[in-house]
């Protein structure tokens, strides 16, 4: 008879499996307030500091997520000299996205917000509905 001695595998090695294996649906949270995109500015930080949140997922019309707009986002767009105080959320955001799909994997995700310097991403189904925020931290 052989003995045979296992070996633990590195943090690493499992954190990368990890990664790999899980997907959005593992690991998003619950998509938070919702704000339709022609609201203005100041209400949408008036909503922020009410709900106690640190980024508000925007729709459009149809109900569909157009992106997430975040408490800095907002700051930065009040403190500028373009700011009227008839800005909409739809003339900050500009074009819709980016998003992900609750299929998608950790690694994949995890690229994807290294590459645009993103903190979250709205998690959208088929139609584009939200269905909830993937927060990584890097």
């Amino acid at each position: 008879m052989t003995l045979v001695q296992m070996q633990p595998r590195a943090a690493h090695s499992d954190a990368h499996a990890d990664l790999v294996h899980r997907t959005v649906d593992d690991a998003m949270e619950a998509a938070g307030p919702q704000v339709c995109d022609d609201m203005t500015v100041e209400v949408a930080l008036a909503v922020m500091a009410s709900a106690r949140a640190d980024h508000l997922l925007v729709c459009d019309e149809d109900g569909l997520c157009t992106g997430l707009i975040t408490h800095a986002q907002l700051t930065t767009v009040r403190d500028s000299a373009a700011y009227t105080d008839r800005t909409r959320l739809r003339d900050v955001l500009g074009d819709r996205g980016p998003f992900t799909s609750p299929t998608t994997t950790m690694a994949e995700a995890d690229h994807a917000t290294r590459y645009r310097r993103v903190t979250a991403l709205p998690v959208v189904d088929e139609r584009g509905s939200a269905l909830g925020v993937l927060a990584l931290s890097h």
